[in-house]
């Protein structure tokens, strides 16, 4: 036998069933990114559709919302629906729905309809993300191969946002607003039928005995505090509009907790908050998105605004944060298992928070590169290390009956935090805006820059709330065990201290 066949014969064979894992989280990483992207695209093209269906201002903000109201309020249901109806049964039925919402919305010849398929597009992208991302948990199991798989998923995630204003300002451009919808139709198609060869069947804990109360007084709940949120800038942060939801919000969500502690079979067992990683994770999650969300706005009305780009422009000067998250968001795995989730979690939102301290010194009279490249490079780095850690601590741990449910809760959480904190943000960058341009100041972009740049220095504040609030309340690292478990597994039911 010569030596290279010998070699050979030693060689073990690679595994097919580990490949068909990694092309299925491809699949999976893939469609996330689509949800993420859809949600940016669409604002782009927001001056074109007005213009198009003629729509005010209180009408356009909606084509926004009306997805972001959905998917906060059916996310908690999604996941938990993906454990009890099946994770890719619901992955492919929210695939179809999603599809053809985007089929109707590019067709749309009236705000109404527009509005419509959006929401739609929402309900739909609340059944996908939780369903997928439980479909991760169950085909990688806790340890370095889970946290090397979630941060693939992170980086085509966290650079959805950032690509999609790329993208969004390229379509409409060229080929108009509609095909910022028509782009998800094959896409979609394409993905179902992937799905039905790349994605385990799985078992089913079955629906006999569906928690109907708590299913609506959650998704009730969480709807109206979403749309408080999103709504609060146009109704008024005092108002008895906003003061009034919110409260049956709230009053809602504390039934909720009620319902869950007597029912026998709840739609959230609350002995799944008994995890202090899972707990920590979650409040760390909102702070993270509180902070983050918001810079995008800022930085895309302020190239537009303030600098006269173009969408393409304004989209184009985000692309280097999108860059640098990919590789970056791709290599937290074995990072986390070395150094573990607390470190990697305050290291990023300290970075998070020194990146935006940097850019909210924007000057009305500022440029791509002394304004904008390195605050934006600087963030890209602290992003993902802060978004994977919290993802990793929530999710892990977490049996598999209960998989959809651990992706339910931080993606709700990531999603309430961005929407709380871009109300808010945007709240008071609105009011600094309006003090300058009252006191005298002529110069518009002036107040514009003033009121973004007190947004970014909140923004940061938030991200230093964050990162003591994962020094607090995420557990403190352990040893490895003879290299069989990485700190993040370990720690899993570790108490705080």
């Amino acid at each position: 036998m010569t030596v290279q066949a010998m070699s050979e014969a030693r060689a073990p064979a690679a595994d097919p069933a580990d490949r068909s894992r990694w092309f299925a989280l491809a699949l999976l990483a893939s469609t996330q990114f689509v949800l993420i992207l859809d949600a940016a695209i669409v604002g782009v093209a927001l001056p074109s559709i007005a213009t198009d269906l003629g729509l005010d201002q209180g009408g356009l903000s909606w084509i926004a919302n009306a997805y972001t109201l959905l998917v906060g309020g059916f996310l908690l249901l999604g996941g938990r629906l993906a454990d009890l109806f099946g994770r890719r049964r619901m992955f492919v039925a929210g695939l179809v729905l999603f599809t053809a919402a985007s089929l109707v919305a590019g067709l749309a010849d009236s705000g109404l309809t527009l509005v419509a398929a959006r929401a739609v597009q929402g309900f739909a992208a609340a059944l996908v993300s939780p369903a997928a991302l439980s479909l991760v948990m169950v085909l990688f199991g806790d340890g370095p191969e889970r946290n090397r798989a979630i941060g693939i998923w992170g980086a085509l995630a966290g650079s959805g946002a950032a690509f999609g204003l790329v993208l969004g300002g390229i379509l409409t451009d060229w080929f108009g607003w509609a095909s910022v919808f028509y782009v998800n139709v094959p896409i979609g198609v394409a993905a179902v039928v992937l799905a039905f060869r790349l994605l385990p069947r799985g078992h089913t804990d079955g629906a006999r005995n569906f928690d109907v109360a708590g299913a609506v007084s959650v998704t009730a709940g969480l709807g109206l505090v979403v749309y408080v949120l999103v709504n609060g800038n146009e109704a008024g942060w005092l108002s008895a509009q906003t003061a009034g939801l919110g409260a049956l919000g709230m009053a809602l969500l504390i039934a909720f907790v009620l319902i869950e502690a007597r029912t026998p079979q709840p739609l959230v067992p609350l002995r799944i908050f008994a995890r202090p990683m899972l707990r920590g994770a979650n409040v760390t999650a909102v702070l993270t998105t509180m902070s983050l969300f918001p810079m995008f706005f800022f930085v895309t009305l302020y190239t537009q605004q303030v600098l006269a780009y173009s969408p393409i422009e304004s989209g184009l000067a985000q692309l280097p944060f999108a860059l640098t998250v990919i590789p970056i968001a791709a290599s937290i795995g074995p990072i986390v298992a070395r150094v573990g989730l607390r470190p990697m979690a305050i290291g990023g939102l300290v970075t998070v928070a020194v990146g935006m301290l940097w850019m909210s010194r924007l000057s009305p009279d500022g440029s791509f590169v002394t304004d904008l490249l390195g605050p934006l490079l600087v963030i890209a780095v602290g992003a993902p290390m802060a978004f994977m850690s919290t993802m990793i601590a929530a999710t892990n741990g977490a049996a598999e009956h209960e998989a959809g449910l651990a992706s339910g809760l931080i993606n709700t959480a990531q999603q309430v935090g961005g929407a709380l904190g871009l109300g808010a943000l945007v709240a008071v960058a609105t009011t600094r805006i309006d003090g300058v341009l009252a006191a005298g100041e002529q110069a518009l972009g002036l107040a514009q820059t003033e009121g973004y740049r007190t947004g970014l220095l909140i923004g940061a504040g938030i991200a230093l709330l964050g990162a003591v609030a994962a020094a607090v309340l995420l557990p403190r690292p352990v040893p490895e065990v003879a290299g069989a478990v990485t700190a993040a597994g370990a720690l899993a039911e570790e108490p705080t201290g």
